[in-house]
């Protein structure tokens, strides 16, 4: 009973979340500047009866709360809106960015979180080594670095120096294969090196941080009082307890998938979400930015939810906080 209590209790939070993002989307994007119909009709000459239409057939000439109630109903039917830059359907402008973004920030994103949760045991059980300073020292950089500075100097050094990758797309066109998936990866590996690089830190510190606070408990000194070796008080005591910070900050990270990086994709050309959100920014075209913090903020609140019921099942303390 206390766990279903528990279940439930995060999947009203996460429904009253979602509501009150949805709200905010909607009432943010209506008090920036900016008139849609003007944006939408920006290359045509309109007489004030042809703009009066226009407003009515995109619903903003009726009551703010009914404009509000029609936003919800259309917003849970799937129906996002017109693209203001492309007169695209926003669904068909988002579905053809998804793929690239989750290639690139979910393939970056587990190599960050693998590399870095490994660093850190290492850097945390060897506390003061070599491997721990030198880890340590590279984490912070990283952490604190700039993406966009930091992606091109590997775009420079990579593709303009040693010209051994492509500096930016997605693929080149009219491969098939094996030739088609070389080419991908071919111009994925920057990208993807720089997403990893700029997020690897985060996890490093975090798991060093918490292995040394989980190494001075009562029960590890107990077990080593026991006598049994290291390595297994560092699997068995340390590492399981040690991982329950970071694993709720792996899920809150693969909920930005769906956002993607948009720093990151600008500077490679990559065709995701991230630079759609650019293109969208430097265009006005506020459907498309709606969609997407819509999508992402759901995307960061499942994840969010999932993080929370997995972590109860690793640590059932928490059903109790």
């Amino acid at each position: 009973m206390g766990a279903r209590r528990y279940l439930l209790r995060k999947l009203a939070h996460a429904a009253l979340t979602i509501f009150a993002v949805l709200t905010f989307n909607f009432f943010l994007f209506r008090v920036m500047p900016g008139d849609p119909v003007a944006l939408l009709t920006r290359s045509e000459r309109l007489t004030p009866a042809d703009v009066a239409k226009e407003r009515a057939a995109l619903g903003l000439d009726r009551p703010l709360p009914q404009q509000y109630a029609v936003y919800l109903g259309e917003t849970l039917t799937g129906n996002l809106g017109v693209s203001l830059r492309t007169g695209r359907p926003v669904t068909s402008e988002l579905a053809g960015r998804i793929w690239p973004t989750i290639l690139l920030v979910g393939v970056g994103t587990v190599l960050a979180t693998v590399f870095g949760v490994l660093m850190g045991i290492r850097g945390g059980w060897t506390r003061g080594s070599r491997f721990d300073t030198t880890s340590l020292y590279g984490s912070l950089f990283f952490y604190a670095v700039p993406e966009g500075w930091l992606g091109m100097l590997i775009l420079v050094f990579f593709a303009g120096v040693l010209g051994i990758f492509p500096a930016g797309g997605f693929e080149t066109g009219g491969l098939t294969g094996a030739a088609r998936v070389g080419d991908l990866l071919n111009h994925l590996f920057l990208p993807c090196l720089t997403l990893t690089l700029a997020y690897i830190g985060s996890y490093s510190l975090i798991m060093r941080s918490s292995m040394l606070e989980v190494m001075n408990e009562d029960f590890v000194t107990t077990a080593r009082a026991k006598g049994i070796p290291d390595h297994v008080v560092r699997q068995h005591h340390v590492v399981p307890n040690a991982f329950l910070p970071t694993f709720t900050l792996i899920f809150l990270s693969l909920g930005f998938v769906l956002g993607g990086d948009i720093i990151i994709e600008t500077v490679f050309s990559w065709p995701g979400l991230g630079l759609l959100t650019y293109q969208a920014i430097n265009t006005l075209d506020y459907p498309i930015l709606q969609a997407v913090f819509l999508f992402t903020s759901v995307a960061v609140i499942l994840g969010n939810l999932v993080a929370d019921v997995t972590y109860e099942h690793l640590d059932p303390r928490v059903r109790e906080a």
